[in-house]
């Protein structure tokens, strides 16, 4: 069953006033959630930093959000080391 093909979504998000068209085999729910997590850390750092342009603007957002994603995977790793003692690569 690894041949079958997933169903393609696209979905219509706005981030920061931009629609974008996105594609994937996720629910589009879940497109949505993504999309709409992005919108507002846009907002929360335009709100902070107004006189950015769109495109440091967006820099800005994706450093934050991957300081986010890195903070998370190293508590993930602390707590296998912490409830099995071994990490997971």
């Amino acid at each position: 069953m690894a041949n079958e093909a997933k169903q393609v979504n696209r979905v219509k998000v706005n981030i920061n006033g931009e629609d974008y068209y996105i594609k994937g085999t996720v629910p589009e729910e879940y497109i949505k959630r993504v999309a709409k997590y992005v919108d507002k850390k846009m907002y929360e750092l335009e709100s902070k930093h107004p006189n950015l342009s769109r495109s440091k603007l967006a820099v800005l957002t994706a450093i934050n959000i991957t300081d986010e994603l890195f903070k998370l995977r190293q508590e993930y790793e602390e707590f296998l080391i912490t409830f099995d003692g071994s990490t997971k690569e």
